[in-house]
């Protein structure tokens, strides 16, 4: 199924205003707060995304990059990662845009993209 428009879930290492200010753009965004997934570890994060085929954001990029490692060594299907730097959160979704603008959901698949 292809898919234009990247739908994002936010991890709770991200503030959760930026989900607000995605929204109020037009994009889809969850946080994890919203999806009852406070206080999961890093793997069942990504495992939410992936049930519900988000791009996962996050400010932990230690952690994800060595997910993203593992799937991709183990051939598993993710639908994109982005690591952010820590910054204020609309600098976050500004930087978010230019990526959110030029790229589609299709082409985020298995993907780490910083911001």
């Amino acid at each position: 199924m292809s898919q234009l428009f990247i739908e994002l879930y936010l991890d709770e290492d991200v503030h959760v205003v930026i989900a607000d200010l995605l929204r109020g753009r037009g994009f889809s965004a969850i946080t994890a707060r919203e999806a009852g997934q406070l206080a999961k570890s890093d793997e069942e994060q990504l495992a939410y995304a992936i049930s519900q085929r988000r791009t996962l954001l996050t400010h932990n990029r230690h952690d994800f990059e060595a997910l993203a490692s593992a799937y991709a060594s183990e051939g598993k299907t993710h639908y994109g990662i982005i690591l952010a730097v820590r910054n204020p959160p609309y600098e976050v979704v500004r930087r978010l845009m230019r990526l959110l603008n030029h790229v589609t959901a299709d082409e985020m698949q298995n993907q780490v993209r910083y911001i």
